[in-house]
């Protein structure tokens, strides 16, 4: 079924934390390794801008629909990422603008020239919408599973809550990545072929291009590691291989098998869409 873009933007698209209790994480705080996975999910909630800048220098630009549906993903991205802060903030940690501008000074010259590689992507191929639609879906099925994973380990009410309105928020993302990918997919199949490949080589869990390889490695363990992990890493791969030439990818089972084994270093640096 077609996303209605028209619709979507019709929506009220700030996450609404006003009844949320940020006090009970002050009473009970959470543990470390959730706070660590929050911190990660909070600095590419926040990073979203930049993914933003990076696809408006290829021909995605053209396209009215994609980027009406861009422009308020990022608006919506911009409050998960507050959400969060408020919970890290809760807990006496850096937050929201502080933390943004102390981790973006910290991604260096690779970050100034990743607009300048994805233009040239763009220039080389006719079917980079394509791709990165279908780079969307994976990206917001693996995030969506991450923060109900996370909320199944953590426990806490108040998280759980908060997480189940951000992933609500996801679940319309993904809705358009996927209506997007399964048209232009469909439509060609050099669209297939240079998407599948793309995938295949270069793929990685989101945040891989901008956070520590340890930070990645954990993340990934932590929430797609172990039995219960790897029931929502092979749901997600069922979900990418019933797109249009996507058939038989096992994207997510084999990042988390590459982590598992110690080969998360190359993960450190792949395209990002």
């Amino acid at each position: 079924m077609k996303f209605d873009v028209d619709r979507f933007s019709g929506l009220n698209h700030r996450l609404d934390t006003s009844d949320i209790d940020f006090g009970a994480f002050r009473e009970e705080p959470l543990p470390a390794p959730v706070l660590r996975c929050l911190r990660y999910m909070h600095d590419v909630e926040h990073h979203s801008v930049c993914y933003l800048r990076d696809l408006l220098v290829t021909r995605a630009h053209r396209d009215s629909e994609v980027t009406t549906f861009l422009t308020i993903w990022n608006y919506e991205e911009h409050w998960h990422g507050e959400a969060i802060g408020q919970v890290l903030a809760a807990h006496g940690e850096l937050a929201n603008g502080r933390r943004v501008a102390s981790f973006r000074r910290r991604l260096g010259v690779r970050d100034q020239v990743r607009p300048m590689l994805t233009q040239l992507t763009s220039m080389l191929s006719g079917h980079v919408i394509a791709l990165h639609m279908s780079w969307g879906a994976v990206n917001e099925w693996t995030t969506q599973a991450g923060y109900a994973r996370l909320a199944e380990r953590a426990g806490h009410p108040v998280l759980s809550e908060l997480l189940r309105r951000i992933m609500r928020q996801e679940g319309r993302h993904i809705d358009f990545y996927m209506s997007e990918a399964e048209k232009r997919l469909g439509a060609s199949r050099n669209a297939q072929r240079v998407t599948r490949a793309m995938l295949s080589k270069f793929w990685a869990p989101v945040g891989s291009g901008i956070m520590p390889p340890d930070d990645v490695r954990f993340l990934v363990m932590y929430l797609f590691g172990g039995p219960d992990g790897l029931v929502s890493a092979q749901r997600i791969d069922r979900r990418i291989a019933a797109l249009p030439g996507l058939g038989e990818l096992t994207l997510v089972r084999r990042a988390v098998e590459g982590l598992a084994m110690g080969s998360g270093d190359d993960l450190a640096a792949p395209v990002q869409c």
